[in-house]
């Protein structure tokens, strides 16, 4: 049997839709699950890729989301949205909320999205780059249960928390970006894990509090931020701009959901959206081309924009398909109905 195993994008996608609607979730919030995740494995980004659909079914069994239910959308303030998951997955909430929060920010330049009472697990920058292709920039965070160590600290405490960026560009693919707080996403350890792989000893550390490159070790005890104490200052402004601002937890207040179904792993994510047009007026289009040549001088340097190689990537799949692990497509395939 081969290691690998390509799918069509059609095929992966019908997997995925699949798998969620017999595991319970309703034709919604499977479509908007389906489509996140397979903007991420086009883009190769496994960690965020169809391999999530074994933790949203898990967190399914396990009662620790309501996958029928339909979030509330509430006109909070001129520049505020709140999309109340009422305990379903955010990626709902998300696209529910989303089409105000644009309207809002093209109306009056700056507007925010808080999504309260959600269980999130997905990659950030597919919001973001939605909404950067209707013309705002775009910033999203998001605290996740405690798995990381603040700087100086080790235990955990803190999410893996990231946080995304989107600027629209005149012509082509947005300028965007989207990363942990930690020093990699904690699904790198996991998948690091579940191939065989060691970790670098940067990434995290042990039960004890001392550094290891054992994938299960790092797991069991606490991950790193990037950066040292600049990584921990971020983080936690993530815990409190998506937490408490919000009226939401902080991250280490939650729990995933395990098989004694008493977890709560429903936390907040908050979403700006900033209108050049607004800011800017008839100049927008003069200053968002001046912004290019930022760009240009960064790649004339020899550096590489974020994003870059998922853009590449995206091109390949969109001819050849998706490659994922044989051992992980038959995981996937067994949770489904075929």
């Amino acid at each position: 049997m081969s290691e690998d195993i390509t799918l069509s994008l059609d095929d992966a996608q019908a997997l995925s839709l699949d798998v969620l609607q017999h595991n319970g979730f309703s034709r919604a919030h499977a479509e908007a699950i389906t489509r996140s995740v397979m903007a991420a494995q086009r883009d190769e980004c496994h960690s965020h890729g169809l391999y999530r659909l074994i933790g949203c079914v898990h967190t399914a069994l396990n009662g620790g989301i309501d996958t029928q239910t339909e979030p509330e959308i509430v006109d909070k303030a001129p520049s505020v949205v709140i999309a109340d998951a009422r305990q379903g997955c955010s990626l709902l909430a998300f696209e529910k909320g989303s089409a105000l929060l644009v309207e809002k920010a093209k109306r009056t330049g700056i507007a925010a999205l808080g999504i309260t009472h959600c269980f999130h697990f997905s990659a950030l920058w597919p919001e973001v780059e939605a909404l950067s292709s209707q013309g705002v920039v775009a910033i999203a965070m998001t605290p996740t249960h405690a798995f990381v160590a603040p700087a100086g600290g080790q235990r955990p405490l803190l999410g893996t928390n990231p946080i995304a960026f989107s600027w629209p560009r005149p012509d082509g693919t947005p300028y965007t970006f989207d990363f942990a707080t930690s020093e990699v996403a904690r699904g790198e350890i996991e998948l690091h894990r579940r191939a065989g792989k060691t970790i670098p000893d940067h990434w995290a550390m042990d039960a004890n509090g001392e550094p290891t490159t054992d994938p299960t070790a790092a797991l069991a005890g606490a991950m790193r931020t990037f950066g040292g104490y600049k990584g921990s200052a971020l983080s936690t402004m993530i815990e409190l701009l998506a937490g408490p601002l919000i009226g939401e937890v902080l991250g280490h207040e939650t729990q995933a959901a395990g098989p004694e179904s008493t977890a709560k792993p429903f936390h907040g994510e908050l979403i700006i959206a900033l209108s050049p047009h607004v800011f800017l007026g008839q100049d927008c289009d003069h200053h968002l081309q001046h912004a290019e040549t930022l760009f240009e001088q960064i790649l004339g340097q020899g550096a590489r924009l974020p994003s870059q190689r998922r853009y590449e990537a995206r091109q390949r799949s969109l001819c050849d398909g998706v490659t994922i692990p044989q051992a992980l497509y038959e995981e996937i395939r067994r949770l489904g109905s075929r």
